[in-house]
């Protein structure tokens, strides 16, 4: 049941990330099963996916974040979930934390308590190499998966089917995209050159993802990345109420925007290629990324998804790139989006999932009985 009394308070952690001076990570309370994402039938999937949308939120939940040391807590401080309960963590590193050589997740844990006792689970935190040449911010919808969940209403209602009856092995992605994904990548560390349990290896480019869609796809959308092998980082999405906001055109480049210029402010010392399609804003948030943050983006890939012709806003954001020297892709396949990479100097590499079935293994480690 998704609103049973009997299903305990847990915490969905979402994906953080680092620089020297600041540690970014939010969670959020929920009293609702986990999504799993095994194969089933259709029924199965609609019914997997109305859990995830019907979510009970718990306000008001104390949880505390550690994170180890060789020699005790490097990182222990608490934080309260807000009316929709979301947790927070932005954290002042000081003093300043080295970041690794090559791009890892360092593993951090919280802990809250309900009517069953003291809980735990573990979250991950991207730490970008310092030997790092350049980083990825991707948009999701209709880049890497047609999600058919933001663009309007009629696409809501267009596309449930998608959405609510199919799993994520059962998705199709953008033909070409996980070879694409992966040359931008770099590959993943070995396993000799990770540094003990608390630290994982992530791709030798670090990914960030930036999208319109809800929270509530969190995990459907981490599944979808590691069935298909795509480079995981952090997601940034969005909450969602039945309001223009949500639904306005325009409301889905504000949110990008916002969120570009937080991953670029947080690590002043990367480079970013920038990929996206022509369906929601995609083209001039990454102009405008590129105005704010004159020198930090390194290239742009946009898919053209959508029949129609450039708008306006998109068509000033590619002479606006064009003017600031900023190479741009434009194009359908990603097979020549690979010739592009070639002729800007990225370096090809191989991509293969290895981290994070933690958003998968949380339904196995949370308790599902007792009241909240």
């Amino acid at each position: 049941m998704v609103f049973s009394p009997r299903v305990s308070t847990r915490i969905q952690p979402y994906f953080g990330h680092r620089s020297r001076t600041r540690l970014v990570l939010s969670s959020r309370a929920l009293r609702q099963p986990p999504g799993v994402y095994d194969s089933g039938s259709r029924w199965q999937a609609m019914r997997t996916m109305v859990r995830q949308f019907a979510s009970r939120e718990v306000a008001g939940v104390v949880v505390r974040l550690v994170i180890e040391g060789p020699d005790g807590p490097l990182l222990d401080c608490s934080a309260t979930g807000d009316a929709e309960g979301y947790i927070h963590f932005d954290v002042p590193l000081d003093p300043a934390w080295d970041l690794p050589a090559f791009p890892v997740w360092e593993r951090a844990h919280l802990h809250w308590v309900n009517t069953e006792g003291p809980q735990q689970v573990d979250a991950y935190v991207l730490a970008p190499g310092t030997t790092s040449d350049l980083a990825v911010i991707s948009d999701i919808d209709d880049t890497i998966v047609e999600t058919g969940i933001t663009g309007g209403l009629r696409n809501i209602v267009r596309n449930w089917r998608r959405v609510f009856a199919e799993l994520p092995h059962q998705r199709v992605a953008v033909p070409g995209a996980d070879t694409f994904y992966g040359q931008l990548g770099g590959g993943l560390l070995e396993e000799g050159e990770k540094r003990g349990a608390e630290r994982m290896p992530a791709t030798r480019r670090p990914f960030f993802y930036v999208s319109s869609s809800p929270w509530n796809l969190f995990s459907y959308l981490v599944a979808f990345m590691r069935v298909k092998t795509m480079p995981l980082g952090p997601i940034a999405l969005r909450d969602w109420g039945f309001d223009r906001d949500t639904f306005g055109s325009a409301s889905h480049g504000a949110h990008k925007t916002a969120a570009i210029a937080a991953i670029l402010a947080m690590h002043p010392e990367l480079r970013f290629a920038m990929i996206g399609d022509d369906t929601q804003g995609d083209l001039p948030a990454f102009a405008h990324a590129a105005a704010a943050f004159p020198g930090r983006v390194a290239a742009v890939f946009i898919r053209k998804a959508a029949e129609e012709e450039f708008s306006p806003e998109e068509l000033a954001g590619q002479a606006a790139l064009k003017a600031a020297g900023i190479p741009l892709w434009l194009g359908r396949s990603y097979d020549e989006g690979l010739d592009f990479l070639r002729s800007i100097g990225v370096t090809p590499g191989g991509e293969t999932e290895h981290i994070v079935r933690t958003v998968e293994r949380v339904a196995d480690e949370t308790p599902g009985t007792g009241a909240a």
